[in-house]
């Protein structure tokens, strides 16, 4: 009947044409990664088949059509059709039909995303078996080609000082952009492993493998996408802690290992490491109190104590499982004194852990020493105040003593392998596992102030708000976290919208506030935060008088002169958009290293990043290689967000591979020739530059700054239910009503112009700004000499390559404004045609050879979740009023489960 009406091919014939149409949609996608495609397609469509066999005809009819709006030879007139076809089809679907497809597109993206990775993963290990161990020179561990190339330009001296000097800092936060819930993580794990496996088995085992798949890609569409309740600060914390066991523990010291091996060749493992503990990872889950009332300080020292206990049995049970392997007797492996020594320390604190010890292992001493040392690591999770370390650097002396008498005695294998691991290990997490940071919005400090100076320290002539509580409960919990787990611990304090030197100086004076003595206000870091345009501008300014403030200047003796400073990417990008944020920013880490350079000042600047463009996002390696000379200064510290947590250490593989990715740019940026190239093409494109941040900037307000603007963008995009979506404990606006943009923050920003397809965050105002420069060879030379433009227009490319002009048409026709409409795609046009000039390309991605494909790919099956979304978006918002409230409610569950499902497709959210 279908086909006599429309002239298509039947239901059961569509669906083979679309299953064929996308598993070899483009013949240059690698093979291995096209049939895995094309495996968990089927499976899909047979897992919905098995349900309803209606659904699956929908499902393939509507990926049919949209495989047709995306085939490049279609005409416009064809393109509209299709689309017009698709929104037929959805129009007859009831919502149930609807919500069970969407899942059938998302359990779709999960499988793609698993089959990217194990491309990915495969064609890394692929490349490294095919490196010739007897060659002196590893083109695949990144941080060896860094450092060869450092002796190269300087001399091994200068370059052993900076691997030294070298740090990776990730500060993971629980920003909501990981629209994807944790009862679906661990089904994608299970199925991930599963296709890890096939490429060994064969026949009935082969099946096997096929049969659990199907049990779980069935569980996985079954499973709601959308989480019951939102997450508390303290269950967030298990983001953390599910990497920690899956990947960073093992991963990290293998990262040491790789370097080792390379350097020390056949002495590795024989000698002591040449690798420093670089990998230092921090926290703002449970501590970034930014607009957060869920996060409080009695919230803060549970999430303290969570990742304590769990750390520290994490060392217990690996100091375990060292020790019971450290079996050499007596006659062949003499203890030093040193270990003697400390062997009869142990004695003396508990002769009973002794004896225990010592029964298991008979003339084994130092396995005897290694269990009572994981026994006191248990009396530390218990504070059993005779046995307990105080620090984590007392339990590295008593390693370093077992060690150092293994080697004494010729036992270097024994003392440089999984002894050495374990000391990386407790060197790179120490008894905390992360270093929590905690942040504040400085206006909460000044009027915390205010409140105490009308009403008296401890409320003597008033009531106190409870806000201005808060904050002073909060140093006292900083305080209390360090007594039991170390200064490092927690003593990092951020303040969100630093203006002057007074806001960081009322953070010191609200500490000692805190407290009745002296002696037991907390060690504190204060960092100063840049995020809006004109704070950056002003601050270098801010910074002069800042080290000037008595508190700042003992802590600069303290440390080394060693300070750090956070640059916001997100705020700035929202006020001034992405253009001029990138420009004003790099300008600004140029001016503050100079500054650092003048004052004598160890700088460390931290980049507050997100996934998303917008927000500063895109590969870190290229981030990093294009930073100002000076502002890297072989450290690096980033956040860490959302789904990016997952997408960069969910794999160890891949995760080893980002570190090292990394860590090797943070050492090659302070190599003579990388600092050249940043410094010359800054300045022989800073009129360019200063142009284009001008124009652009300009183009942007103008938009923003329409009358009207805020709530049309609240009508065309899913804004309004992405707040609902229950991805995160921190609302999604600081406080102030709907019409305001002031307040509401970035990520929503961001997520909404993702979902609509449009992405203006990431692009809006460099077309114009390119426009009006209008000098496409300089433009084109900028490209091809300065690093930072080269980065910036790939990421606009990238955020480019996800858009869609039919689609973003429809979610802007839900608003009734024809201007602001043609604002956006005008310019969304102009910058379109300006980057693929620039680049020399016809289309988004054409010269990436393997991603390209892969996201032209997605693009239809993200459409068919689009036209969805948008569709029941327009109910929402045009039929209001003719909706019974259970209506509405399902209809708003469908819109919810296709953010997830666009987020996953797209693999960015905010």
């Amino acid at each position: 009947m279908q086909q006599e009406i429309t002239g298509r091919p039947g239901p059961e014939e569509e669906s083979e044409q679309a299953l064929a149409a996308a598993s070899l949609k483009d013949l240059s996608m690698p093979d291995g990664l096209k049939a895995n495609m094309a495996l968990f397609l089927r499976l899909v469509r047979k897992v919905l088949g098995e349900y309803d066999t209606g659904l699956r005809k929908s499902f393939d009819v509507l990926l049919a059509d949209m495989l047709a709006a995306n085939d490049e030879s279609a005409s416009p007139e064809e393109v509209r059709e299709a689309f017009a076809r698709a929104a037929r089809l959805i129009d007859s679907m009831t919502l149930r039909e609807c919500q069970l497809v969407t899942r059938a597109f998302t359990t779709y993206f999960h499988l793609a995303n698993i089959a990217e990775e194990d491309y990915r993963v495969s064609s890394l290990r692929t490349r490294e078996r095919q490196v010739d161990v007897s060659s002196e020179d590893d083109p695949i561990n990144t941080i060896t080609v860094a450092y060869r190339r450092l002796i190269e330009e300087t001399d091994k001296g200068e370059a052993d000082e900076k691997l030294r000097r070298l740090e990776f800092r990730p500060v993971f936060t629980a920003h909501p952009t990981e629209a994807r819930r944790k009862a679906v993580t661990g089904k994608i794990r299970r199925i991930a492993a599963l296709l890890a496996r096939r490429p060994q088995l064969g026949g009935p085992e082969l099946l096997e493998n096929e049969r659990r798949m199907l049990q779980e890609i069935d569980a996985l569409f079954r499973t709601s996408p959308i989480a019951i309740k939102k997450p508390t600060p303290v269950e967030e914390a298990d983001t953390i802690i599910d990497i920690f066991d899956n990947t960073l523990f093992e991963m990290i010291p293998k990262v040491y290992r790789r370097f080792d091996d390379w350097e020390l060749g056949e002495k590795a493992g024989c000698v002591p490491p040449v690798c420093p503990a670089f990998f230092h990872p921090g926290s703002w889950i449970g501590s970034d109190r930014d607009g957060n009332p869920n996060v409080t300080a009695k919230v803060s020292l549970r999430v303290a104590e969570k990742f304590r206990g769990h750390m520290l049995r994490t060392l217990a049970d690996a100091t375990r499982t060292v020790g019971r392997n450290l079996t050499e007797e007596t006659m062949t492996t003499s203890p030093s004194r040193d270990l003697l020594n400390l062997w009869s320390h142990q004695v003396e604190m508990s002769e009973v852990l002794t004896a225990r010890a010592e029964a298991l292992s008979t003339s084994e001493p130092h396995r005897a020493v290694m269990l009572v040392i994981a026994n006191r690591l248990e009396a530390t999770i218990t504070r059993t105040a005779d046995l307990m370390y105080d620090s984590c650097d007392e339990y590295l002396d008593d390693l370093r003593c077992v060690q150092d008498s293994l080697a004494s005695c010729g036992a270097v294998r024994e003392a440089y392998g999984p002894l050495q691991t374990l000391i990386w290990q407790a060197e790179t997490f120490g008894f905390n596992m992360v270093e929590m940071e905690f942040r504040q919005h400085s206006l909460v400090h000044s009027r915390a102030l205010a409140d105490i100076r009308e009403h008296g320290r401890w409320g003597e002539r008033g009531e106190l708000a409870p806000m201005t509580r808060e904050v002073l409960d909060t140093f006292r919990a900083i305080a209390n976290i360090q007594r039991r787990n170390g200064v490092n611990a927690a003593r990092r304090y951020i303040i969100s919208f630093t203006k002057s030197a007074q806001n960081v100086a009322d953070v010191y004076e609200l500490a000692r506030l805190a407290f009745a003595h002296e002696q037991d206000v907390p060690t504190l870091d204060v960092i100063p935060l840049f995020e809006q345009v004109e704070d950056l501008e002003g601050a270098v300014e801010t910074l002069d008088k800042m080290i000037q403030l008595p508190d700042v200047r003992r802590r600069l003796d303290e440390t080394s002169r060693r300070l750090e400073v956070m640059l916001g990417y997100s705020d700035s990008s929202k006020d001034a958009g992405p253009t001029s944020a990138t420009l004003v920013l790099h300008d600004a880490q140029r001016r503050i290293a100079e500054w650092a350079e003048r004052n004598d000042i160890d700088l460390i600047l931290m980049h507050g990043r997100g996934g998303a463009v917008g927000r500063g996002g895109g590969p870190a390696h290229h981030a990093v290689l294009a930073q100002p000379k000076g502002s890297v200064n072989c450290r690096f510290k980033l956040t860490e967000q959302g789904e990016v947590i997952f997408a960069r250490y969910g794999d160890p593989t891949l995760a080893r591979r980002h570190v090292e990715e990394v860590a090797a740019a943070t050492l090659l940026n302070s190599a003579p020739s990388i600092e050249w190239v940043n410094t010359e093409t800054t300045q022989r494109y800073a009129d360019m530059a200063a142009e284009l941040e001008r124009e652009s900037r300009e183009h942007y307000c103008d938009l923003l700054n329409t009358e009207g603007f805020a709530e049309w963008f609240s009508t065309v995009t899913p804004l309004t239910e992405i707040g609902l979506l229950p991805i995160g404990s921190r609302p999604a606006k600081r406080g102030l009503g709907a019409k305001s943009l002031d307040d509401l923050r970035t990520i929503p920003w961001i997520f909404s112009w993702s979902q609509a397809r449009i992405n203006l965050a990431a692009w809006y105002g460099l077309g114009t700004a390119c426009e009006r420069l209008d000098d496409l060879e300089l433009l084109r030379k900028a490209y091809a000499e300065w690093p930072l433009f080269t980065t910036f227009v790939d990421n606009i490319e990238m955020s480019i390559a996800k858009t869609d002009d039919e689609i973003a048409q429809m979610y802007l026709g839900l608003g009734d404004r024809e201007d602001l409409s043609e604002k956006v795609m005008e310019e969304m046009r102009l910058t379109r045609k300006w980057v693929l000039a620039i680049i020399g390309e016809k289309w988004p991605l054409e010269h990436r050879k393997v991603l390209g494909p892969v996201v032209h790919a997605r693009l239809p099956f993200v459409n068919a979740l689009s036209l969805l979304q948008v569709s029941a978006l327009k109910k929402v918002r045009l039929d209001n009023d003719k909706l019974t409230p259970e209506e509405r409610e399902r209809l708003i569950f469908l819109i919810l489960c296709t953010v997830s499902g666009v987020a996953a497709g797209l693999q960015n959210t905010g």
